[in-house]
């Protein structure tokens, strides 16, 4: 979900601090904090001297990932009548634990491939 909420919020062309990640994400700063920096420890996020955050090349690929699935199952729930609050908050569940072969096959379902 961190690496999500990044790539959301570098969209908007702002830099990206992790008091944003934790505004956004509605966490305290010393649990956004240690996931940080377990994040760069893992090669997923980079972070200057100001404190900006900025994704990978890996991290970015995971974070699209993670981002084209769930924007994708908030709209599949969504063309089924699923209301988009509740969409958008099971697709946060589901974009974690869909395997990468069910997720095609759901996108291919959908037209979306």
């Amino acid at each position: 979900m961190y690496l999500e909420t990044i790539l959301i919020l570098s969209k908007s062309g702002k830099d990206v601090r992790s008091v944003d990640v934790s505004e956004y994400m509605g966490f305290s700063k010393p649990s956004v904090s240690r996931a940080i920096g377990l994040l760069k420890s893992g090669g997923y996020v980079t972070m200057d001297k100001g404190g900006h955050l900025e994704l990978t090349e890996e991290g970015r690929a995971v974070a699209e990932n993670i981002y084209e699935k769930h924007t994708l199952l908030a709209q599949f729930l969504m063309t089924l009548g699923v209301d988009e609050a509740t969409a958008t908050e099971d697709a946060c569940k589901m974009e974690h634990v869909i395997s990468d072969t069910s997720f095609k096959a759901l996108k291919k379902h959908a037209g979306m491939e």
